[in-house]
């Protein structure tokens, strides 16, 4: 997740892939959301569209370990 200064989170939406499941995590100001699908490209398009409501330039994408 993107770092915060001066105890701001900046908005950030994150995939992670963790036993066969995939998470979508993501921070809005002070809203945080954490939604799990079953298959990839849902997971993906989802995250995509939060990025584009965000206005970020990227998704962060992670393995969890």
């Amino acid at each position: 997740m993107d770092g915060g200064t001066n105890g701001k989170v900046h908005p950030c939406v994150e995939v992670v892939e963790a036993c066969g499941e995939w998470h979508v995590r993501v921070v809005d100001g002070d809203q945080n959301k954490t939604l799990t699908f079953e298959l990839e490209s849902y997971a993906l398009a989802y995250a995509e569209g939060q990025r584009m409501r965000l206005g970020l330039d990227k998704i962060e994408r992670s393995r969890a370990f």
